[in-house]
This record gives structure tokens, sequence and C-alpha cells, in this order.
């Protein structure tokens, strides 16, 4: 029998090697005896196959669930993930506690990997995934580890127009407004820090519902003194205008 590339699974497969030696079975979708051509499909099995356990799965499913699942595709914006049957959508934004630029950075095509179903759309059978529910939320002590007034070490992760992004660490990150930055005035933050620096920085402020702690470089450095008076006079021989 001829199993045409296209009919071997749903998806696309980019190489057949691996189905060299392998048992399963497949349904007949062409007989031409006359020409001793046969043909079929594993695909229409899979679909079938699938189809079977969606419905068991919006039998049961519940939000809260964990499943190990099978990362299918990788996006710009998350991936796709095979719960056995049905795929649900895991958003780049559960991935992990820690800020990461592309989803590539924690899971791959095959891979797999440990949910938990954060979001049921049974009309549109779309399913909402999570993967840093299941391990720890750094915020969640972040109160008592960076208390205010408390000095800690941090590196610096970014650099906008406004402040300087510090780590304190994995998934915790605090800001260093501008102002913060130096008694004297900072035109800008690169002036002050560079990416990847590590610094020591006070805490000024935490609010770890809204995952934000605010801090500050110039509360470790020394006031310069106000001038006095007499410097502030004019010298000798000057006159105002």
């Amino acid at each position: 029998g001829f199993l045409p590339a296209s009919q071997v699974d749903v998806g696309f497969v980019a190489s057949l090697d691996t189905y060299v030696g392998q048992k399963f079975p497949v349904q007949v979708t062409e007989v031409n005896p006359a020409k001793r051509n046969l043909v079929v499909s594993r695909k229409a099995i899979v679909i079938q196959e699938r189809k079977e356990a969606a419905a068991v799965f919006w039998q049961k499913a519940e939000v809260g669930q964990q499943y190990n699942g099978r990362v299918k595709t990788v996006k710009d914006y998350g991936a796709f993930v095979d719960i056995g049957g049905v795929d649900g959508f895991l958003h780049v934004g559960e991935m992990s506690w820690t800020r990461i630029r592309h989803p590539s950075e924690v899971v791959q095509e095959g891979q797999t990997v440990d949910v938990i179903v954060l979001s049921l759309d049974r009309d549109q059978e779309k399913i909402g995934l999570g993967m840093r529910q299941l391990a720890q939320n750094p915020w969640a002590e972040a109160v008592d580890k960076y208390a205010v007034g408390r000095n800690v070490t941090g590196k610096v992760t970014r650099a906008t127009d406004f402040g300087a992004f510090i780590e304190l660490e994995p998934g915790v990150e605090g800001l260093v407004h501008i102002s913060e930055l130096d008694h004297r005035r900072v035109r800008k933050v690169t002036d002050v820090l560079t990416v990847g620096q590590e610094v020591q920085v006070q805490v000024l402020e935490v609010a770890p519902d809204r995952q934000r702690i605010s801090l500050s470089l110039k509360a470790l450095k020394e006031k310069p003194e106000e001038p006095k008076d007499e410097d502030l006079s004019p010298g000798k021989g000057q006159q105002y205008e």
C-alpha cells in the first residue's frame, strides 16, 4: 500500500524516516486492482481518534486541571500544545515569571511540558493554558525580601527614557526612575547606568499586587552641600545688570 506524505499525520511531516519500521492502523482510501494500486491514510485514523478524545475531554474539562502535553507549534506570541486529542494555547506571558522576548526561549516544538488549564471556551472550543502557575511566584515573598528602605543589588536589564529596570532575581524587576538616579539633573539614563551593570539600590516602594518595585540609586549617594550665601554673591568688581 502507498501512504502519501500528506496522509501520514494531521500536520506537516518534515521527515518520514522516523516512521520506517513502525506499525500503525491506516484507512484504505483508494483501490485500483487493474493498476495494482492501494492508497492508504493514517491521517484519517488520527483525525477520528482526536475527535473521540476531544469529546471525552470536553465532558470532563475543568479550569485548574493539569496535563502533560506536547508542543506542536511555536509562534511569536505563544505556543499550541496538544494535551491529548485537543490543542490548547499557551500565551508567551503565561510561560514564565521571568520576562522573555520569544516563546522559543522556553519551549521547542516536540517538547513535552506540564501545563494547567486557565480558561475554557466550550462554544468556540478554545483552551487557555499556563506554565508559570506550576512554579512558585517570586512576587509572593517580595514584600519581605524587598522591604522599603532595604539596600539590594541587581543587574540593569533595560534602559528607557524614563528610567532603568533592575533585575533583583529571576522574575522580579524594579524600576529606578530617572529622577532617582542622581541628585544632579540626569539627561540620559545611559549617562549613569549601562545594561548588564551590577548596581546597588535602595527600595522606595513595593507593590506585589501590581508586580512593581520602585528603586533609588541617589538614595545611596551623598547629597551635595547647598551653596552658601557668600558663594552666590557677586565677585569683587562684578555688578548686577
